[in-house]
């Protein structure tokens, strides 16, 4: 980030910076806030049982005018979401319009929900003044019925079928759709759709750029309607709290006008509007007359009919503005100024990567800020209804979020993605901040604040989960991200970070009093984000009262401890009422350390950290040996300090000395420094570490080519079996695709594969072991290898691990596009990425959701890294 230039006052200074941020906000005014999927989500649903997949499916989507958010393809609006832009497109052979992403709902999918398409995010800028999406459809009619019908024929232990299994896109007859947006001014926005006949013939595709508002309207009284007319082949759209906005177009397209409204009639069997929401659908596809004559509504859409001969291309031109502009000279000038303003933008980000690096890098940033998206959910009145509506079932009160009616969200949030997961997710947002504020500091800190709002954060200091449970517990990482994100913006905002810490402090006291039911400061939570990573459902009670005391549950408590501590002391070098905190915390993590070191969840003959289940009547207890990343978290647990800063906190100085000499069976944890090396605070102090990273260095265990495995492989021919009541009560085995297992609906799998986050965390506290034990401490790396590493070059081998998955090898395959051959051999497709929710604990091989940019997008800081490990290395 530039620095103020010196002169002038404080205040003057003062004033230009928040100018300056004024202006960032109105240019990011209009973005891609428009979610791919508003159907089958918790808001939508307002059914007896609850089965939000069942309440409004896919089939409703084209003719439900949704209460609370919108989808489409490519789509963009307002912060408000008041007015939407997308794109609906249809090859003359399908039964509907593609209006948006199609996939499978949880219960269809043989590995739970999965979109069935392929689309991507090429490109953006932090205030989305350029911006590229791409698309590709299928010329013969889009697979609907036969996706459906062989992913339910297939088990868990079948792999996923596709959408190029079908065979749609035999002979290369499809058509390749890119759309790219740039903005003149904040609320001018010119757009260029580009449509290529990829195919041997030539054809036909029907493109209609369609604009609508959001239905508020039936939903409150208040809300004056809005229109959208025609004037003079343009489209003027008008709301009294937006103001106006035009859709201009090149050629002659014809305008359609409907309302977006339920399609009673269809749906139920009801009277209702005659131009519905899905009128332009019903004209298009049949002729009906379902579109306004008088060219009047609250949805509209300009049809084209592109006729492309093979290989070529054909475009439309558009914009989008308060009034008409020019769709010539100056639409061209501010495409190509913005263009080369993104790239000059990227290009400094990294500037030691290399051309294939620096493309995983921007696509992931692309991705990470095309899932902004505008969440609009008050859980009072979902739980209530709406004046003048049915009444929600009497069920709703007692069930799903009702003990959340504080939660009002009406903010554009960074998701986790946009189909499979379009509701944020506290420690997905956490991971989403830290890479995003290498790009846009502000938006990242400005989200952190915001999940730890009054009204996002529940009274009792618990921060919400995501809509499906609101009251499921995350692991509490927003310390450690809130610590990241204040160092990656300069270590300059001082009054962010206070704001943060303030509120952070409620949630690590609903943490401590909570989740610590034998208040011996060992932890529990449950699942904790890694769905199935035991062999039972960790959040659902033990029979016979008893407790499970989990050492990732703990180890993520004493992370959150470390963080407020080190944020704690950064404050205080200004206000010295926080060294009193920074004690609290010092002595809270010591505490933590002794108990689970010396309580049952360290195994000094395996030297690695498991679970542990425990009788409170006897306090006897046995382990759950599984080696997963359960026993690895604890070492993400580590603090090294700044001796210049702790020598100017004498009161915390002195307090930390008192407590080691009085308290001497807390000093394990405590390493503390001399004239050579710093203090550290650690779970995992220097003579157990050797033995944990025996087993992280291990390729028959946790070290995979792609980074660090979620399980160890050790169970890939034996399964851990876990006995109860005399008998194997559950098993887990390596998996290291996807789950066979139906637990957390079993469409996500921690019994094998790559996740980013935790291998994020990993490498980030053997950064952090590295320079407090030097080169000096090594280890042999791989185990069995004979070849000895440090520390630093390990956290180097290990980002450069996880990278790999997105390069091509030696053989130019990238190992993310697993063994699909069109990904590895055509021109027009290797090069566009997808970011998945996991990877092939062996192969690299991209599983779960697949646009998750979301916590997969710290690829980009790890690129970063690399790149600046490079530049130092040149400069020595």
């Amino acid at each position: 980030m530039p620095r103020a230039t010196s002169g002038g006052s404080t205040s003057t200074r003062g004033k230009q910076v928040e100018l300056a941020r004024r202006e960032m906000q109105e240019w990011r005014r209009w973005g891609p806030y428009v979610s791919e999927r508003a159907w089958g989500t918790v808001r939508e649903d307002y059914s007896d049982d609850g089965d939000a997949w069942s309440s409004v499916p896919h089939d409703h989507a084209r003719s439900r005018a949704y209460r609370w958010s919108e989808d489409g393809l490519g789509g963009i609006c307002d912060d408000r979401q008041l007015l939407c832009l997308a794109f609906a497109f249809w090859n003359g052979r399908d039964p509907i319009l593609k209006e948006r992403i199609f996939g499978l709902t949880g219960h269809q999918g043989n590995h739970g929900e999965d979109a069935k398409e392929y689309w991507w995010y090429l490109d953006s800028t932090p205030t989305h003044s350029w911006m590229r999406w791409r698309y590709v459809y299928p010329q013969a009619p889009f697979p609907y019925t036969d996706l459906i019908a062989e992913n339910a024929r297939r088990d868990r232990r079948a792999g996923e079928y596709e959408l190029l299994d079908t065979g749609a896109f035999d002979e290369d007859r499809y058509w390749d759709i890119t759309v790219d947006y740039a903005k003149a001014a904040p609320d001018d926005l010119c757009l260029r759709v580009q449509v290529r006949n990829a195919g041997p013939d030539p054809a036909t595709l029907h493109v209609l750029p369609t604009l609508w508002f959001r239905n508020r309207w039936s939903w409150d009284p208040e809300v004056h309607k809005p229109a959208i007319h025609e004037d003079d082949g343009l489209l003027v759209a008008e709301d009294a709290a937006l103001g106006t906005m035009t859709l201009q177009a090149s050629g002659a397209p014809e305008p359609l006008f409907c309302e977006n409204e339920t399609n009673t009639l269809r749906l139920w069997s009801h009277p209702g509007p005659a131009y519905p929401k899905d009128g332009i659908n019903d004209h298009v596809l049949t002729g009906a007359p379902t579109v306004n004559p008088e060219r009047r509504g609250t949805k509209a859409a300009l049809w084209y009919r592109l006729e492309v001969a093979a290989g070529d291309t054909a475009e439309v031109r558009l914009r989008l503005a308060p009034e008409r502009r020019d769709l010539g000279r100056s639409w061209s000038t501010t495409l190509r100024a913005r263009a080369r303003e993104a790239d000059a933008f990227y290009a400094s980000l990294a500037p030691a990567a290399t051309p294939e690096e620096a493309l995983v890098m921007r696509q992931a940033f692309a991705g990470m800020l095309w899932s902004k998206q505008f969440y609009n959910y008050d859980v009072e009145r979902w739980l209530d209804g709406d004046p003048g509506q049915p009444p929600p079932p009497v069920s709703r009160k007692t069930g799903r979020n009702a003990g959340w009616r504080h939660l009002y969200n009406q903010d554009i949030v960074s998701m986790p993605d946009k189909w499979e997961y379009p509701w944020y997710a506290a420690w997905d947002l956490a991971f989403h901040c830290v890479t995003l504020s290498h790009v846009d500091p502000e938006f990242a800190k400005q989200q952190l604040r915001l999940i730890t709002r009054e009204w996002y954060m529940n009274p009792n200091g618990q921060l919400p989960a995501y809509e499906w449970n609101f009251g499921d517990v995350n692991p509490p990482v927003h310390a450690l991200a809130a610590l990241a994100v204040f160092q990656l913006d300069g270590s300059r905002d001082r009054e962010w970070l206070q704001r943060v810490f303030h509120k952070l402090l409620l949630g690590f006291t609903w943490w401590a009093n909570v989740k610590d039911p034998q208040g011996d400061h060992l932890f529990g939570g449950g699942f904790l984000g890694m769905d199935n990573v035991g062999p039972f459902d960790r959040s659902a009670p033990l029979p016979d009262d008893l407790v499970l005391e989990q050492a990732d549950g703990t180890g993520w408590m004493a992370l959150y401890c470390l963080s407020m501590l080190e944020i704690s002391l950064v404050l205080a070098e200004q206000d010295c009422a926080y060294e009193d905190v920074a004690i609290k915390f010092f002595e809270h993590f010591t505490l933590i350390a002794k108990a689970i070191n010396d309580r049952g969840l360290w195994d000094e003959a395996d030297g690695f950290y498991y679970d542990a289940v425990r009788r409170p009547s006897d306090n006897t207890s046995w382990q759950v040996r599984v080696r997963s990343m359960t026993g690895l978290i604890p070492l993400c647990a580590i603090a090294v300090s700044d001796a210049h800063q702790t020598s100017r906190l004498t009161e915390f100085s002195t307090r930390v000395d008192e407590f080691l000499k009085f308290r001497p069976e807390y000093a394990a944890a405590v390493e503390l420094g001399d004239e050579d090396h710093a203090t550290m605070l650690a779970l995992v102090g220097s003579d157990r570490l050797p033995r944990v990273l025996q087993r992280l260095a291990d390729e028959a265990e946790f070290l995979s080519p792609h980074g660090l495995r979620s399980v160890s492989a050790v169970y890939r021919r034996n399964p851990y079996q876990f006995w109860h009541a005399g008998q194997v009560a559950a098993n887990v085995d390596y998996e290291p695709a996807e789950s066979t297992t139906n637990l957390f609906g079993g469409n996500s799998n921690w019994r094998g594969p790559i996740w980013f986050p935790v291998n994020y965390l990993v490498i980030g506290a053997l950064e952090r072991f590295a320079s407090r034990l030097g080169d000096e401490f090594t280890v042999e790396f791989p185990r069995g290898s004979g070849h000895h590493c440090t520390l630093a070059q390990i956290v180097t081998d290990l980002e450069q691990r996880l990278v790999s998955i997105f390069l091509p090898d030696a053989d130019g395959r990238r190992p993310v596009f697993g063994d699909q051959p069109r990904f590895h051999e055509d021109p027009a497709w290797r090069d566009t990425l997808f970011f998945h929710e996991y990877f092939h604990g062996d192969t690299g091989s991209g599983l779960g959701a697949s646009h998750q940019t979301g916590w997969t997008g710290l690829v980009a800081d790890m690129v970063i890294r690399l790149s600046r490990q490079r530049e130092e290395e040149g400069r020595t």
